[in-house]
């Protein structure tokens, strides 16, 4: 359980699972002789994706970023489809920390797609409910508003398992939301309603830009994936938050990532300091 400590904020990094995704699709245009040099990628051409969400405790809040791949949410075709051959154990992860789902404040949801929201509801006598009850789950009102109703592109990855069961609980924003030293704000691009996070806490600081750069790899402003809705919107964002990251020295973190869980750029690009995955 790999950690990332600032002054007032931590951050855990929790198993929620894995998926397999063709290296073409994550990396778009981009030729594999160019990505495969910096992301492993096996014979099926797919490469390892962690769908591993972020505990971050903070203004006296137990927040956790994205909820994994659940359990019992895929059928077997989707699994092996998706190269699913972990799901979630969030519950065994939390319980190692003294914690139950029940203590979750806020579930912070940068978009909706199946890999970051599968893990929000369960079966429950053949009724769909919510994981984390006591918890807000906050998402754009652009994200929300095309989880429920997708168009012929999202309604692949939109699913109706994962809202139905907690309505009542999903507070949106516009562009902006804020708790503590922790801010969500939208950019578009992967989805429409797509949102990164900032973390400042004091003199140090946390980008997490979800998956318009959903591994270390992505690094490159043009490197974009087949699956962005708006890779111009994609591009744009991250070549500003990577310049505003690297001139805080920040901390970029992932979700996705299967080698780092969060790592520094310079100004080169290159990786300066870094916390590795445990395998």
């Amino acid at each position: 359980m790999e950690k990332l400590e600032l002054r007032n904020v931590k951050l855990q990094w929790l198993n929620g699972g894995v998926t397999h995704l063709d290296g073409g699709a994550m990396f778009g245009v981009v030729p594999k002789p160019l990505w495969s040099r910096k992301y492993a990628v096996n014979d099926k051409n797919q490469i390892e994706l962690r769908t591993d969400p972020i505990l971050i405790q903070a203004a006296g809040k137990n927040i956790l970023v994205e909820s994994g791949m659940g359990n019992g949410k895929l059928n077997e075709k989707q699994k092996r489809n998706f190269g699913v051959l972990e799901e979630s154990s969030l519950d065994s992860e939390l319980e190692k920390l003294d914690l139950k789902p029940e203590d979750i404040d806020y579930v912070l949801m940068t978009h909706m797609h199946f890999d970051h929201a599968c893990g929000l509801t369960k079966d429950s006598d053949g009724e769909l409910v919510s994981v984390f009850p006591n918890a807000k789950i906050i998402t754009s009102q652009v994200e929300w508003d095309e989880m429920r109703n997708p168009n012929i592109r999202s309604k692949s990855t939109y699913w109706k398992e994962n809202w139905q069961g907690i309505e009542q609980q999903v507070e949106t924003f516009e562009k902006e939301w804020s708790i503590g030293p922790i801010k969500m704000l939208h950019t578009g691009g992967h989805s429409d309603g797509h949102s990164i996070l900032i973390i400042e806490d004091e003199e140090m600081t946390v980008v997490h830009m979800a998956d318009i750069m959903p591994t270390h790899a992505h690094q490159n402003p043009l490197w974009v994936m087949a699956y962005d809705d708006y890779p111009m919107d994609s591009i744009f964002a991250k070549q500003k938050w990577l310049e505003f990251g690297i001139s805080k020295e920040a901390w970029f973190t992932f979700y996705h990532d299967a080698v780092y869980r969060a790592v520094k750029f310079d100004q080169d690009g290159k990786i300066t300091d870094s916390i590795a995955r445990k395998k």
